[in-house]
């Protein structure tokens, strides 16, 4: 069995969406991770920590033969510095939408990677590194009726902030100020230099369909 390229701790199809696009040989490893913020942690603070967990929890969920860096990432909407997570139902994700309704919010999404070489050869795990990206969305006013409407097509069940820049989300989306791939989920741009420092150079590789750890 070969190794791919790189693993990515998650199993958003979104992001696997995206790495595919990058043409990367990976596999996706399974990982848990708690999501709730610690006391008095900023969400910039929060949305790093998380991705750097998921790739650590991935990275140790790997044989030694199976090795290869892994990927973790986690996405942020922020708005009046407070994290607007996954609506649990209809009537929160509908005030949700409209308390993001004709103002700015922020999109925080985090990369990291684990398993690079160390910096120092007495290190006692794996190399790291982490990057994020910050866009700034700006939503058109939105009436209850189309809130409403919006949830009934299934689409903000599992997103961030109640809605999906990729779907009928962007309807609702009248500026975007960032990165489109990391509103969505995986900032490509933090992500492709992650793979550059460890060896994989995105326009040298071959489009390869995503796997999983045991393929």
């Amino acid at each position: 069995m070969s190794r791919p390229d790189v693993y990515l701790a998650s199993n958003s199809p979104r992001r696997r969406e995206l790495l595919t696009q990058l043409g990367v040989d990976f596999a996706v490893v399974a990982q848990t991770v708690a999501e709730h913020p610690l006391a008095g942690e900023t969400p910039a603070a929060l949305v790093r920590r998380l991705a750097l967990e998921k790739a650590r929890a991935g990275w140790h969920r790997l044989t030694s033969a199976l090795r290869r860096p892994v990927l973790g990432a986690d996405t942020l909407v922020v708005l009046d510095d407070q994290v607007l997570g996954k609506p649990a139902d209809g009537p929160e994700a509908q005030a949700m939408l409209l308390r993001l309704a004709g103002r700015r919010h922020r999109v925080l999404s985090a990369v990291a990677l684990v398993g690079l070489p160390p910096d120092d050869e007495a290190a006692a795990g794996p190399g790291e590194a982490l990057r994020m990206s910050e866009s700034q969305v700006t939503f058109r006013a939105i009436e209850p009726a189309e809130a409403r409407a919006y949830w009934a097509t299934g689409e903000p069940a599992d997103k961030a902030g109640g809605y999906a820049i990729q779907g009928r989300g962007a309807i609702f989306v009248q500026h975007l100020s960032g990165s489109y791939s990391g509103v969505m989920g995986l900032p490509l741009f933090e992500t492709a230099e992650l793979l550059t420092l460890a060896g994989i150079h995105i326009l040298q590789t071959q489009n390869k369909k995503g796997r999983t750890a045991d393929e």
